[in-house]
């Protein structure tokens, strides 16, 4: 009986135990969250801008990302060495001339430009909400340009004129102003010497807010000039139909005799608002469909067309 009774005390003993045990833990258990709580209560406390910084990082991170067409640019130009005085490049004022047209169709410009030169990328960035569509001569440059700037739109065309035949060409557009050289009219179906009926059909369609002629190359006798690009963008300006009023239009390299010679017989000098540089800056305005007339006053040029020294 007396050994049973022993038994039974060790029994409740160990039972008492681990119950103490228990507790214990439980107890370290709060002790510590409450220890840790408190901890975290006075970083918070002591440290006010760690919670003020939070809104900023949340903002930055839901915030719009920089277009890839602006970024694209930034690298190009900032991977490109200094300009020389003898860079074919536009000059600071001739860049913020074209940009400033841009601004009041902005943020969805139309833009069309001819030529791919080192400010193609600019044009895309500046008009990131727009569309711009580039033209150029060369199959192989546009491949590698698209290639390169992913989201670029552009053509090649083929030009069959040269600058050693610029007066003729210029003379016998003039004599069928009131047929096929019209100007206003779809280009498309136009059989007109320096018009250019082979683009793709939406660019014949597109009311042009902008249109640049940076190309194609017309430094010698055998190159195409920019005879039929000129008369072309033209056209463009004064056919529109969806409303628009004008259209801005800049010749590059306007000191050429080429460029000065079709820009007033069919951009006419009534249109120019400004030169900047080597920049020519037209603003053509819409004309009715039975118009055949590009220019109020005869150019000053149409009776001194000689063959041209390039």
């Amino acid at each position: 009986m007396k050994s049973r009774l022993i038994l039974i005390y060790r029994q409740n003993g160990a039972v008492a135990s681990s119950f103490s045990n228990s507790h214990r833990l439980w107890l370290l258990f709060l002790t510590t969250f409450f220890a840790s709580t408190f901890t975290l209560t006075l970083i918070n406390s002591a440290f006010p801008y760690s919670s003020a910084r939070s809104p900023s990082l949340t903002s930055a991170s839901v915030s719009t990302p920089l277009p890839f067409s602006i970024s694209d640019a930034l690298v190009h130009y900032a991977s490109m060495t200094p300009n020389s005085t003898n860079s074919p490049h536009m000059s600071s004022a001739e860049l913020t001339s074209i940009a400033t047209a841009l601004s009041p169709c902005s943020p969805r410009c139309n833009f069309l430009a001819f030529g791919l030169p080192h400010e193609s990328l600019l044009w895309h960035a500046l008009n990131f909400n727009g569309r711009t569509i580039y033209l150029d001569e060369s199959e192989f440059l546009v491949s590698r340009f698209e290639q390169s700037h992913p989201g670029i739109e552009a053509y090649d065309v083929w030009y069959s004129t040269k600058v050693s035949d610029m007066p003729e060409l210029i003379k016998e557009t003039k004599s069928l102003v009131r047929n096929e050289c019209r100007p206003v009219q779809n280009l498309l179906f136009s059989e007109c010497i320096l018009g250019i009926n082979d683009l793709p059909n939406h660019i014949y369609d597109v009311p042009w807010d902008v249109i640049l002629v940076d190309g194609p190359r017309g430094y010698y006798p055998n190159a195409p000039g920019r005879m039929s690009a000129i008369f072309t963008v033209s056209v463009l300006a004064r056919s529109t139909s969806d409303g628009r009023t004008h259209t801005h239009v800049f010749v590059h390299d306007f000191d050429r005799e080429v460029k000065q010679n079709c820009s007033y017989e069919f951009l006419c000098e009534e249109n120019m608002v400004e030169t900047v540089d080597l920049l020519g800056h037209f603003v053509v305005a819409r004309m009715e469909e039975n118009s055949f007339q590009f220019c109020t006053y005869s150019s000053s040029s149409s009776s001194t067309l000689m063959p041209l020294s390039v």
